[in-house]
C-alpha cells in the first residue's frame, strides 16, 4: 500500500501543478488505473486513498507542490512541458487582423490529409481572434467534378472537429467577379484570348515562342473575350491565358490559363447546371479570391509552391500584396489509402464515405475516433515542412487516454458459451460504470441455477473469477461456488473475467474494419446495460477493446446492437 500511495501521491502533485495548485480526484485515479490495471478490483480501496492523498496535495501551497514535484519526480514535471508544448502552434507575425481561410475542393470527403489545412488554418484565426473563411473550391466541373452532397459533408466534418466559419463563399457563385477582372488585366496589356489548339501551343511554348494573339492589342482580345462569353467558341477552340515569361524554366508557368471553355452541356455543374461555360483555373479564382475576401495568411500543402508562383504574377500585375505563406508536408495516416482519386474510385464502387476502413474524418468518427484526437494530432505535427506518416496506433494510444476517463466499462462475451452457476444463495453485484466513481454502479442480481455465459477461452480456465460477483471452479457444465472476495481469488490465481446472465443478455455484432483485410464480423452477447445505449455512444467492452455503437435493430423481438470495434 506504501507503494500504491506514493504512486497517487506523484500524479496527484502532477494534477495540482497542472491546475493551479488544486487536484482533482477522478483525474488522478484515472492516471492510477492507466498506469496500474490490476488496481481496478480494488477501485473503492483506491478512490478512498486517493482523496486522501489529494487532501493532503491541495493543503500545501502551489510553491512547495512545484517543489516537491521537482525534487522527488522531475519526470513529470517534464511530461507535463511536454505535453503543453504539444498543444500549441507556433507564434507567427501577424500585423493587423488575421484572416485564414481552408478552400476544399467539394469532389470528395474529407481526410485526415486535407483536413490538416482546415485545423490548422482556423487555430492560428482563433488564436490571434482574427476570421476563418470557407471556401469551396469547385470551379472544374469536368476534371475534378464536385458532388452535391460534398458541400455538407464537408461542412458536417468541420462542425464535428468544432470549427466555426466567419464567412462562407463559392467560387462557382463568383463567375461575374472573375470575369471582371480578366477584362482588367485584358485591358492593362496582361492577358490574352488564345486561339492556337493545345498542341500547337505547347509546341510554341516549349520554344519560348508566342502564340500569335499574345502581341495583339488589349481591344482585340477583349473582342475575342466577349466572343468567349457569348458562346462563340466551343470548347477547346479558345482560352484565356496570363502573359508572363516565355523563357521560365518550368513550362508550366509560361503563359498559364486563366479561364476555359467547358461544356457543361455534357458536364453540368451540380449546383449552377449549365448556366456557365467559361470557368477560371484553380490558380486564376483563388488568387482572386484570397485578394477580394482581405486574406491574409494561408496555410497549405507545400506541393502548392508552384501554384503560389503563378498566383503572384496576379498580385503583381494588379499591384496588391500576396498573402504570408506557411506550406507544410503530406500527412499520411499509416496502412490507409490516403489519395482522394482512390477514396473516390472506393465511393463510386458503393463504399460509404463513414466507411471505418477509410482515413475519411467520417470513416474516423464513425470508428469512435474523438475530434479532439483529430485536432490534438494535427497541432502536434504543426507546420512541419517534411512529410510525416502517423501510424494507426498513435492515434488510438492518443484517443484511449481520452476515452479512459469517461467512457463506460460494460461486459461483452466474444465467444459465448453457456454455464449454470452453483452458488449457495441469491448474489447481487454491483458494477461501477467507470473505476473513479465506484458510488455510479449497476446491479446484476444472479440466483442459484442460473445461466451464466463467458468467453470460451476463458472457459480453459480451472477457476475464475466472476468480475464483482464470486470466485468459481469449472466442473463441466457448471459454475461452481467457491468463494466470494477478492483476497481469495489471489489466493487461488484465479483470473477475472467477464461475465453476461443468459436472461439479460443482448445479441451484439463487433465489426473490425481493416483498411487491407476488409471487415471482419465477431458476434457476442452484452449485458443488459448495453441494450440501452444510443447510437453514437463510445464505450469499453471490458477486456475487449472500447467499441462506438454504430446502430441497434430489432430481430425477433429482440434489440441487436451492431458496433464498431474502435482500438484496444
Amino acid at each position: 500500500m506504501e507503494e500504491i500511495e506514493e504512486l497517487i501521491y506523484k500524479y496527484a502533485l502532477q494534477n495540482a501543478v497542472k491546475h493551479d495548485g488544486k487536484a482533482n480526484v477522478n483525474a488522478v485515479v484515472s492516471k492510477i488505473f492507466s498506469e496500474r490495471p490490476d488496481l481496478r478490483s480494488k477501485a473503492k480501496e483506491i478512490v478512498d486513498l486517493t482523496k486522501k492523498v489529494v487532501e493532503k496535495v491541495n493543503s500545501m501551497t502551489v510553491e512547495d507542490q512545484m517543489k516537491e514535484l521537482k525534487d522527488k519526480y522531475p519526470d513529470m514535471l517534464e511530461e507535463k512541458k511536454k505535453e503543453e508544448g504539444k498543444k500549441t502552434l507556433p507564434a507567427i507575425p501577424v500585423k493587423g487582423i488575421l484572416i485564414t481561410r481552408f478552400a476544399p475542393n467539394p469532389d470528395g470527403p474529407l481526410h485526415l490529409g486535407n483536413a490538416r489545412a482546415a485545423i490548422i488554418s482556423y487555430e492560428y484565426a482563433s488564436m490571434y481572434k482574427g476570421k476563418f473563411i470557407l471556401r469551396f473550391d469547385d470551379t472544374d466541373p469536368k476534371v475534378k467534378k464536385p458532388i452535391k452532397e460534398a458541400y455538407d459533408w464537408i461542412r458536417e466534418d468541420l462542425k464535428w472537429l468544432g470549427i466555426k466559419w466567419d464567412l462562407e463563399v463559392r467560387a462557382s457563385a463568383r463567375l461575374c467577379l472573375y470575369y471582371k477582372y480578366a477584362k482588367a488585366l485584358i485591358e492593362k496589356g496582361y492577358a490574352y484570348v488564345d486561339t492556337c489548339s493545345e498542341e500547337e501551343f505547347k509546341e510554341k511554348r516549349d520554344k519560348g515562342i508566342p502564340c500569335p494573339n499574345r502581341n495583339k492589342e488589349p481591344s482585340f482580345n477583349l473582342d475575342l473575350f466577349e466572343k468567349m462569353l457569348n458562346g462563340e467558341f466551343k470548347e477547346g477552340e479558345a482560352v484565356l491565358r496570363l502573359k508572363t515569361d516565355l523563357n521560365l524554366p518550368d513550362p508550366s508557368q509560361r503563359d498559364w490559363v486563366l479561364l476555359r471553355i467547358i461544356d457543361v452541356k455534357a458536364n453540368p455543374h451540380p449546383l449552377e447546371g449549365d448556366k456557365y461555360w467559361i470557368w477560371p483555373t484553380y490558380n486564376f479564382a483563388s488568387a482572386i479570391d484570397d485578394h477580394d475576401l482581405a486574406v491574409t495568411h494561408i496555410f497549405r500543402g507545400k506541393e502548392h509552391a508552384v501554384n503560389a508562383e503563378k498566383q503572384k504574377w496576379i498580385y503583381n500585375y494588379m499591384g496588391w500584396s500576396y498573402p504570408e505563406v506557411h506550406e507544410f508536408g503530406r500527412l499520411k495516416l499509416e496502412g490507409f489509402m490516403m489519395s482522394k482519386s482512390k477514396i473516390r474510385t472506393a465511393l463510386d464502387r458503393g463504399a460509404g464515405i463513414d466507411d471505418p476502413r477509410l482515413p475519411t474524418l467520417a470513416g474516423l468518427r464513425r470508428r469512435g475516433i474523438l475530434p479532439d484526437t483529430i485536432r490534438e494530432i494535427i497541432i502536434t505535427v504543426g507546420l512541419k515542412v517534411s512529410d510525416a506518416t502517423i501510424s494507426f496506433d498513435n492515434i488510438a494510444s492518443l484517443n484511449r487516454k481520452k476515452l479512459d476517463q469517461t467512457a463506460k466499462r460494460l461486459m461483452f462475451v466474444p465467444k459465448p458459451r453457456e454455464y449454470v452457476i452453483d452458488i449457495p444463495e441469491e448474489i447481487t453485484a454491483r458494477i461501477p460504470y467507470h473505476p473513479s466513481n465506484p458510488s455510479n454502479y449497476r446491479e446484476i442480481i444472479v440466483k442459484p441455477g442460473s445461466s451464466i455465459f463467458i468467453d470460451e477461452n476463458d472457459a480453459k480456465e480451472k477457476v475464475l473469477r466472476l468480475m464483482e460477483l464470486c470466485n468459481v471452479m469449472i466442473e463441466g457444465g457448471k459454475l461452481v461456488y467457491h468463494s466470494k472476495g477478492v483476497e481469495e481469488a489471489r489466493k487461488i490465481s484465479a483470473k477475472i473475467v467477464q461475465w453476461v446472465k443468459k436472461d439479460e443478455a443482448v445479441p451484439v455484432i463487433v465489426y473490425i474494419a481493416d483498411p487491407n483485410a476488409g471487415v471482419s464480423e465477431i458476434h457476442g452477447v452484452g449485458e443488459k446495460e448495453i441494450g440501452n445505449l444510443e447510437e453514437g455512444d463510445i464505450v469499453q467492452f471490458v477486456r475487449f477493446g472500447f467499441v462506438r455503437i454504430d446502430k441497434k435493430e430489432v430481430k425477433n423481438n429482440n434489440v441487436v446492437v451492431h458496433a464498431i470495434f474502435s482500438h484496444e
